[in-house]
């Protein structure tokens, strides 16, 4: 219920905001908007009210938002109006670079949105980064970095000959970059770990979120309420040091091994108050038991970097834009089949928030959802912003402006696009939560 609320809170602000993006420039240019609506409103709206020549209202239908602009080709494919001669109000009547203003102006708010969050989130709450150099226990790797030549517990210490700021530098640069190299710290000694061509695309073919995770000890923080833990006694404060013939310190072994043990009991090995308990517990289906580990901030040393009002604006500006290229940079993997596997609907953006609300964590997704729909609405494609923008590039260019038949086609065909695309994220969505994947 909270991802849920989190979500719909958050694409409801976005919308909203994109649409007076587009809404503004349309009245300032003295062009008629018949309609500005939260969702959408086949047969039916659940709120509306005519404030002079529109009707404001929010419908039934949570997959995004619309304004209607009188003499424009938009999803209402309303061809009776376009049938008709044109208006000094409609859109049609203006002149291109006042049609252009208005078709840009919903991600010009969405790109700016982005950065005006990420600047009030630098300036509330700062930044927390990872140094590398703070992973006290080194790193978990993820299965294929075995294969590799790395370890658990190994220290990273440079990515092609680079030191990174951070941890999270090390991933990004390891799925992103063309990285052929790894320098590493094992008991005290540096070695190179070599890496294939193509790495990143086979993080992504492999289904690998992050090769790298920060190792840190398995203490339990909480137990969830009548789960399989809280039955078999597990407290916080506990130390699992063991799952059967399995005996390590780390949250990230317990937990691979107890998943592996899938509706079966295992035995956990536990250190409360300096004594050894040896505890039976079942697992669920899910591959889990119930309990939280303490957070990362608890044994490593998180920096948090503070921001002044004059140092924030600047430092939300360069967060949007490495959002912004980070996101283009994976679009390549799209084209792959296991990035396209990867795709997901609202299920997927959902995960993006905490389980518990964090105002923080919030406002961050918030920021970086806004950035992915000012990118994804500028791609030129049929029905979205910059399927339009492309046809009045065309027209100021040539000086001739593009046919009705042809708009209407184009809008057909992209709306078909977008819903087939809709119909495969959510179905992905839905196939990952049965099959588990």
């Amino acid at each position: 219920m909270i991802l849920a609320l989190q979500l719909i809170l958050s694409l409801s602000i976005l919308i909203i905001l994109h649409e007076a993006g587009h809404f503004i420039p349309a009245k300032l240019f003295k062009t008629r908007v018949e309609k500005f609506y939260l969702f959408f409103d086949p047969w039916f709206s659940l709120v509306k009210k005519k404030i002079g020549d529109t009707e404001y209202g929010i419908g039934w239908l949570p997959l995004g938002g619309y304004v209607k602009i009188s003499g424009m080709v938009d999803e209402s494919m309303d061809k009776d109006q376009m049938a008709k001669p044109p208006q000094p109000y409609e859109f049609r009547s203006k002149p291109a670079w006042q049609r252009l203003i208005i078709m840009i102006g919903g991600v010009t708010v969405n790109v700016i949105v982005g950065i005006v969050i990420y600047s009030m989130v630098l300036a509330v709450w700062g930044r927390q980064v990872l140094p590398t150099d703070h992973l006290t226990y080194g790193v978990h790797c993820d299965s294929l970095m075995y294969q590799y030549g790395f370890k658990d517990g190994d220290k990273i210490l440079a990515v092609n000959g680079q030191v990174p700021v951070t941890f999270n530098d090390v991933n990004k640069d390891l799925l992103l970059e063309d990285i052929q190299s790894v320098t590493i710290e094992r008991f005290g000694k540096q070695m190179n770990l070599t890496l294939p061509e193509d790495f990143g695309q086979m993080l992504v073919d492999k289904g690998v979120r992050a090769a790298f995770s920060e190792r840190i000890p398995c203490v339990v923080d909480s137990v969830a309420p009548d789960k399989n833990a809280a039955i078999a006694g597990l407290m916080k404060g506990d130390s699992i040091v063991g799952v059967n013939q399995l005996f390590s310190p780390y949250f990230q072994d317990i937990q691979r091994h107890i998943a592996l043990n899938r509706d079966k009991s295992v035995g956990l090995h536990i250190v409360r108050d300096g004594q050894k308990i040896y505890m039976p517990v079942h697992v669920s289906s899910a591959g889990t038991i119930g309990f939280y580990p303490r957070s990362v901030a608890h044994y490593l040393d998180v920096d948090t970097i503070q921001y002044s009002l004059a140092q924030a604006i600047p430092g939300g500006f360069n967060q949007a834009w490495e959002t912004v290229t980070d996101y283009s940079s994976q679009l390549k993997f799209l084209f792959s089949k296991a990035g396209a596997q990867q795709i997901g609907g609202f299920a997927t953006f959902a995960k993006l928030f905490p389980s518990e609300w964090d105002w923080w964590a919030f406002w961050s997704r918030t920021a970086l959802i806004s950035l992915i729909l000012a990118f994804m609405n500028i791609l030129p494609i049929p029905a979205l912003d910059g399927g339009h923008v492309v046809f009045l590039l065309w027209e100021m260019v040539t000086g001739k402006a593009v046919s009705q038949k042809v708009l209407e086609y184009a809008q057909m065909v992209g709306m078909v696009l977008l819903l087939g695309l809709m119909l495969y994220g959510n179905g992905m969505d839905i196939f990952r939560a049965i099959t588990g994947r």
